[in-house]
């Protein structure tokens, strides 16, 4: 298994990371994960821009995205990547201890291949977590960062509900998103809605897609109640929620079909 390394192809067990680097110790970084079908990175203009963009409200160095793209599809070739997901991590970079950053730094840039796509026979059971809440206040919420522990939390605590995920509310009691993927819901006047980024929804790709093509719309959502069928979406895939609890969510094949295919396109 190889990586691309700033700007280098190079064999996983001999890739190294600064020890310095802030990314490591502050999680001072940011990321994407891009899905491959058939060979083809779906969305990447979309995803490069969310990163650049990120990156320079955090005041990060970032290559340009054509040096980006470049590394993207130079690991999908040598790893013969058909049907998988490429994920494109930029850091600060190494830097004296501290918080507050130097002034000027060098990023790390880091890709890594991985193949096949995630799926759930039979629709996920989801929970709603209790352990932690989605700050929608921070500027964070909007970003793929590297801090993914909030997450991590509310999934160890689904893992031992016997739950696949778990739905997070923010600070006002608003359900946001989950821990990975945003949220897609229908009423029970059969139409599908997904918590607004105001609520703490990250802005995901194939969530802006959705949207923009009329599929789905925002609404915020505060009681679980009101959910009749539900899927969890992100750049990866769009997997069908089976239950909320101990509660049974209709499944809507007809949707499902419909999101898939509005959104796999690039």
């Amino acid at each position: 298994m190889r990586v691309w390394l700033n700007g280098a192809l190079v064999a996983a067990a001999e890739a190294r990371v600064d020890p310095a680097d802030r990314g490591l110790l502050l999680g001072d970084g940011v990321f994407e994960t891009l899905r491959v079908a058939e060979g083809r990175i779906a969305h990447l203009g979309r995803h490069l821009a969310r990163l650049r963009g990120a990156a320079a409200f955090f005041a990060m160095a970032c290559p340009e995205a054509a040096t980006l793209a470049g590394g993207l599809e130079a690991l999908r070739a040598a790893e013969a990547l058909v049907e998988g997901s490429l994920r494109l991590t930029l850091t600060r970079g190494p830097a004296p201890r501290g918080v507050l950053p130097p002034a000027a730094t060098r990023p790390t840039v880091l890709i890594t291949a991985a193949h096949g796509l995630p799926a759930a026979a039979g629709g996920l059971r989801l929970c709603i977590a209790r352990s932690t809440r989605r700050n929608a206040f921070s500027p964070t919420a909007r970003f793929k960062t590297l801090n993914y522990l909030d997450g991590i939390v509310a999934r160890r605590e689904a893992q031992q509900l016997g739950c696949d995920d778990a739905l997070l509310r923010n600070t006002e009691g608003r359900l946001a998103e989950a821990t990975a993927a945003n949220l897609l819901w229908r009423d029970r006047d059969g139409a599908w809605f997904t918590p607004p980024v105001g609520d703490g929804a990250l802005p995901g790709i194939r969530r802006a897609v959705l949207v923009e093509r009329g599929l789905v719309a925002e609404r915020g959502l505060d009681d679980p109640a009101a959910i009749t069928s539900a899927m969890l979406c992100s750049s990866l895939a769009v997997l069908e929620v089976a239950a909320l609890g101990a509660r049974a969510l209709a499944p809507d094949a007809a949707a499902l079909a419909r999101f898939r295919e509005a959104s796999d396109q690039s």
